[in-house]
């Protein structure tokens, strides 16, 4: 964490594990002004894409929390899309430990699912997953 978080600040922490594909999130949420830092850096210097910035806050707009916490997380694995997804999977159930009554909505809304799409296994005998050597006659 590159900002100084009291201990008291700590004790008021809510925590959420995130996960998507291949990426996993450990999230934070401290009372604050809304600040969202990834890995030591803020949301806009992590992605550079507008609707990853968006996914990342849906939860927080959802519950109208958006300005009541600094969000703080960890996140590795997997591509920018996923690690996207899985902040918003850990932001969901840390506002899940901040009050259970947000519970009908996040699930509603989808947010508290973990999206189970996985990428398939290379099999034997095969180039990928089902890709099959080029076929031919002779």
């Amino acid at each position: 964490m590159s900002e100084a978080v009291s201990y008291e600040a700590k004790l008021k922490s809510f925590y959420g594990t995130g996960r998507r594909k291949h990426s996993v999130a450990r999230v934070r949420l401290y009372p604050g002004s809304g600040n969202v830092t990834i890995n030591g850096r803020s949301i806009d210097e992590y992605f550079g894409l507008e609707t990853l910035k968006l996914i990342v806050r849906q939860p927080l707009e959802l519950t109208e929390t958006t300005g009541q916490f600094d969000v703080v997380c960890t996140v590795a694995g997997g591509g920018v899309t996923g690690q996207a997804g899985a902040i918003r999977h850990g932001v969901a159930r840390a506002l899940l430990q901040f009050n259970a009554e947000l519970r009908p909505a996040l699930k509603k809304a989808g947010y508290l699912t973990r999206d189970p799409r996985m990428k398939e296994r290379k099999k034997y005998g095969l180039k990928a997953a089902r890709r099959a050597p080029q076929f031919s006659k002779r």
